[in-house]
């Protein structure tokens, strides 16, 4: 998740996907038991959130795409 900006994040329900599957699997590993496993599926959540939601800023549309050039 370093590259949080890369188009394949563009999509907001990707990035709730993303965070959720995190979440669910953290809460997956907490009912069965397995609380270390569970706090390091929570911490991927977390740190998907702020990647995601806090830090994430949408690139603007008319732009193309990181390494594309513009058709003229």
């Amino acid at each position: 998740m370093k590259d949080y900006e890369h188009p394949f994040f563009r999509p907001l329900w990707r990035r709730i996907a993303i965070v959720a599957g995190c979440a669910v699997w953290a809460a997956l590993e907490f009912y069965g038991g397995s609380s270390t496993w569970g706090l390091i599926a929570l911490a991927f959540a977390a740190y998907g959130a702020w990647q995601f939601f806090y830090l994430y800023k949408p690139a603007d549309e008319t732009t193309p795409p990181h390494g594309e050039t513009p058709d003229k």
